[in-house]
């Protein structure tokens, strides 16, 4: 099945991307970053701002991340992939960060939301100057590091920057 990303979630103020490779199937069909109740990005991110978000639209969410100088998009344009495991992504479009960093250079720090997120990324653009990368944890319910260490290791790196 072909899928592809959402729009970035980034203004003026984003100083701090994170990127995802490419939207599950769940946030597919809620039309949501991390949209499936198992993935624990907003829980660690609320949790870090120690902010509830159980209650939250997901609007909200998003204002949260601006106001917080945080943006959010996917590595991933496009692709083939049967499910939501990243493993399973096949013929696989980049989007166009050439472009996205000329628009937005006060982006200085990128937050790869695990590993094949970043592999996708470093594979097309490398090292990019004046840009700073990070691997975090995958907050995917497929990453069996448990929640408390997932938090702390997002924690650590967002706290110092």
């Amino acid at each position: 099945m072909t899928i592809a990303s959402f729009d970035p979630i980034v203004d003026s103020r984003t100083k701090i991307l994170i990127l995802g490779s490419i939207p599950s199937v769940k946030s597919l069909e809620k039309i949501e970053y991390y949209g499936n109740k198992q993935n624990q990005f907003w829980k660690i991110l609320f949790s870090i701002f120690d902010t509830s978000f159980l209650t939250q639209s997901y609007e909200q969410k998003k204002d949260f991340l601006l106001e917080n100088g945080i943006g959010l998009w996917d590595v991933v344009r496009n692709c083939e992939r049967e499910g939501s495991l990243d493993i399973a992504i096949k013929n696989q479009e980049i989007n166009d960060f050439d472009s996205f960093f000329k628009a937005h250079p006060q982006i200085t720090t990128l937050l790869f939301n695990g590993k094949i997120a970043y592999q996708f990324f470093y594979k097309k653009y490398g090292l990019i100057k004046g840009i700073t990368y990070y691997v975090m944890p995958s907050t995917s319910p497929a990453n069996t590091m448990s929640f408390e260490k997932k938090l702390k290791e997002w924690s650590v790196l967002l706290n110092h920057l």
